[in-house]
């Protein structure tokens, strides 16, 4: 499964944005609740899961959206399932360090 994954330096925090692939550039709507999977956001590169579980341990705030991205995050013990929230069926976490 791939996944997009972007890096962003700002000041002393490393955010991670990281999505399931096939979300990139799609908006999902539940309710009133409109979530952009932005292109400019969570688009950077393209790599396999395993990869970015490496890459999401650098980060301090890291922004997960997708079923693979975010049960991969699950079995590496980066979040707890009580923190994930469904949008329009699709996972979505945040973690803060």
């Amino acid at each position: 499964m791939e996944i997009c994954i972007n890096t962003i330096k700002q000041g002393r925090h490393i955010i991670i944005a990281a999505c399931d692939a096939e979300l990139l550039g799609k908006s999902l709507v539940y309710g009133k609740i409109k979530f952009n999977v932005r292109k400019d956001f969570y688009g950077g590169s393209l790599v396999f899961l395993d990869e970015a579980m490496e890459m999401l341990k650098m980060g301090t705030i890291i922004n997960l959206v997708g079923k693979q991205i975010v049960n991969g995050a699950l079995r590496h013990g980066l979040v707890h399932p009580n923190a994930i929230i469904n949008i329009a069926g699709i996972p979505h976490v945040q973690i803060i360090r």
